[in-house]
């Protein structure tokens, strides 16, 4: 494409015409891909953040301004933006995971038994999470299967089983979480 078809398929696209979208997704997405792949290494994630940016540059098309930059370059920066916010939830579901797993395992360096009350209270928890993540949960951490083996297991898109596991752990975070108390 030269400037003059870049700059009537951008405008297009800020005109809210979706096959301009189409356009931009077939021409852009494989790069968006690759950037995603390269940077998070597993290609479920790559997949979701190519969905997602091109999501966003969907819904926020009207911000676009192609006298900042090219098309490209605003795709590329969303991208950017899309793979930090998963490197971002990757972090706090490993920080989850850490959390959750000493409730439900015992500690091996003090060889004490977590407080069952602890695990009564968690086990509740995850009972009351909806019945596609509790099972998801379950498989995860008492059955300590990876995320493609869960996926595999209950045929549902590794995508799903890591937003499964994410919005779950978010919930039992927040719901298992006491505030510090001041003494």
């Amino acid at each position: 494409m030269d400037d003059e078809e870049d700059r009537a398929l951008a405008e297009r696209f800020r005109a809210g015409d979706e096959r301009a979208l189409e356009q931009l997704y077939r021409r852009w997405s494989p790069i968006v891909f690759t950037l995603a792949l390269r940077l998070l290494g597993d290609r479920g994630d790559a997949e979701d953040v190519t969905q997602k940016t091109f999501v966003s540059a969907w819904t926020s098309r009207a911000s676009y301004d192609p006298a900042k930059g090219k098309m490209s370059t605003w795709l590329v920066t969303i991208t950017r933006r899309r793979i930090a916010d998963t490197l971002e939830a990757r972090r706090r579901v490993r920080e989850l995971q850490e959390k959750l797993q000493a409730l439900t395992l015992p500690d091996e360096r003090s060889q004490t038994d977590v407080d069952l009350g602890d695990r009564l209270l968690l086990a509740d928890e995850i009972d009351q999470l909806e019945p596609d993540a509790r099972q998801v949960v379950r498989l995860a951490f008492y059955d300590d299967l990876t995320h493609q083996q869960i996926a595999t297991r209950l045929d549902m898109p590794l995508g799903t089983v890591k937003s499964h596991i994410r919005r779950s752990l978010i919930r039992l975070r927040s719901r298992l979480e006491v505030p510090h108390v001041a003494s």
